[in-house]
């Protein structure tokens, strides 16, 4: 079939930290189209909205946005079984969301940003925050993707028990994904409220009665000053899990980054509002820019078990003075965890350090080699979107079930045709 011609411009990440020149750009309008591409490469790799840091996102070989297939939300109510939604993999969490809540129905958790695609932050293991939540990721119970032959692939959690699990987060390695099923529930409302000048030592010492206070709660700090801010997210009419209590009621609207305009965040002050308006930190009119640094950051983030959440705040905090001038915010957060074999939370809760940096990665790299001697031996995982000091062969060393993913990898992409430098990388030291 004819194909519209390809454009060939120089491609570079959110950030433009990562840049790269691929052989061919294609924006195909349908999944026919997708499918005769993916057949014509030799190499081809799915392009998000860019929200991430690291080599994951380049490509040596033909890129593809997703955003013009066929979208749209079909909502299945189960009929006894628990609800779904079958959503084009390119749509952004904003788009699906809107929808979604239209219908009646909602995701149980968000990430910060929601500008952000389905695809590409689910095959991240991209996350929010919440004691009961897991990352995006494991909301998926079936993908349909392109293979390598330009053959629909159609894998899940029914009929594939023993695989799918390694399919959501994968990095992009096993086909270009179109659609994906999502579990939803009921619409539910959110209220935010955020409380001032904690004590660093709450989060820290007692870990489990702060981020167990609320549905979501996410701690901003500096590392340097001893307080953090806490962002507490309760689902209204559910109750409070309450134990703890602390700090000083936000009196005005406040950004997670101090001093900044909070005309980007979404609504605080205890006032109700739909989910999808309330769990992420920033309104969906933010994603022209960046909502944290201005438009102009970089950012890391590691996963330690649970149970080392007060060592890892500690060891960091013994770094503050030397982190703190270059972060713009850093923010602690809960993650359940999960069963899915490249998530950073694999088979362990976890507590999530993310730094929101400045843009200059030669003055980052002493901060995150320090980091990463004091996080490492804590069982720390970073982030695959996300700036680390790690070689592929040691981020690949942290996963248990990374030789069955290199499997998997290999059934459904012998030829390494969706695979790009740091992929292959990856694959080859699993």
């Amino acid at each position: 079939m004819p194909l519209p011609p390809p454009s060939r411009l120089p491609v570079a990440n959110w950030a433009r930290n990562v840049a790269y020149d691929p052989a061919r750009s294609h924006r195909p309008a349908s999944v026919e189209e997708l499918r005769e591409l993916v057949r014509r490469s030799d190499r081809i790799r799915a392009l998000g909205s860019t929200h991430s840091f690291s080599p994951v996102i380049a490509a040596d070989g033909d890129v593809v946005r997703t955003d013009a297939l066929p979208g749209g939300v079909t909502i299945d109510d189960g009929e006894g079984r628990p609800p779904t939604a079958t959503v084009a993999a390119g749509m952004t969490y904003t788009d699906v969301c809107t929808a979604l809540d239209r219908a009646g129905y909602a995701l149980g958790n968000l990430a910060s940003l929601p500008n952000i695609t389905i695809a590409g932050a689910c095959a991240t293991a991209t996350h929010g925050s919440g004691d009961t939540q897991r990352c995006l990721s494991a909301s998926v119970s079936a993908l349909e993707l392109v293979g390598p032959q330009g053959d629909i692939v159609e894998l899940s959690r029914a009929t594939h028990p023993d695989t799918f699990p390694g399919a959501v987060v994968s990095l992009g390695a096993l086909g270009i994904v179109t659609r994906m099923t999502l579990d939803v529930e009921p619409a539910y409302s959110v209220a935010q409220r955020v409380l001032l000048d904690v004590p660093l030592d709450e989060p820290m010492d007692r870990f489990d009665e702060v981020f167990g206070s609320a549905y979501s709660v996410s701690a901003f700090t500096d590392w340097a000053s001893g307080t953090a801010r806490l962002w507490l997210k309760e689902r209204v009419g559910e109750g409070s899990p309450g134990g703890w209590t602390g700090g000083d009621a936000a009196r005005e609207p406040v950004h997670p980054v101090p001093g900044r305009d909070p005309v980007q965040c979404t609504g605080q002050l205890g006032a109700d509002g739909p989910w999808h308006e309330r769990l992420p930190h920033f309104l969906h009119t933010a994603a022209g820019s960046s909502p944290e640094g201005a438009g102009d950051e970089l950012q890391s983030e590691y996963f330690v078990p649970r149970e080392n959440a007060r060592a890892a705040i500690e060891a960091v905090r013994g770094i503050g003075r030397l982190l703190a001038p270059l972060l713009y915010t850093s923010e602690l957060r809960s993650v359940r965890g999960d069963d899915l074999w490249l998530s950073p939370a694999y088979g362990r809760d976890s507590a999530a350090l993310h730094f929101t940096w400045v843009n200059d990665e030669e003055a980052l790299r002493p901060a995150i080699a320090a980091l990463e001697e004091r996080l490492l031996p804590l069982g720390a995982r970073p982030h695959w979107a996300k700036l680390t000091g790690l070689a592929p062969r040691e981020l690949i060393g942290l996963y248990e079930r990374a030789a069955d993913f290199k499997r998997l990898a290999g059934e459904l992409d012998p030829s390494g045709k969706f695979r790009n430098p740091f992929v292959d990388a990856l694959l080859a030291a699993a």
